[in-house]
């Protein structure tokens, strides 16, 4: 049995977004100033790109950086869920975080044929 590209993209991303991240970049990715930032996008992206190609993989390795500022998943609870005052703020922003990345890789492969 074979995974289809989406599968694979998930469990990659699941391996550097919670094996290959250490306390070093779990705590400074949130700044693109940072070296962990980029260390961090370059692990997913070169996850990735085993099996999206480079350009998918570069392509998602930026944009698993800029989800990870933060600045999206704040925008998101606090202007369309309204939820910033919740007890179960972390909760929420480590799902909202989640399902952004897995929007951008399901995105990234439907769109992917695309740009053939």
């Amino acid at each position: 049995m074979r995974l289809t590209p989406f599968e694979s993209a998930f469990m990659l991303h699941l391996i550097g977004d919670w094996l290959l991240q250490n306390e070093w970049m779990s705590v400074n990715k949130v700044r693109l100033s940072h070296p962990a930032s980029w260390v961090h996008g370059g692990i997913h992206a070169v996850l990735l790109g085993l099996v999206l190609g480079w350009v998918g993989g570069l392509t998602l390795g930026v944009l698993h950086m800029l989800i990870d500022t933060r600045f999206p998943v704040r925008w998101l609870i606090t202007y369309f869920k309204r939820c910033e005052n919740s007890p179960d703020l972390p909760i929420l922003v480590l799902g909202c975080d989640q399902v952004m990345h897995l929007a951008c890789l399901a995105g990234w492969i439907a769109l992917a044929d695309h740009w053939k």
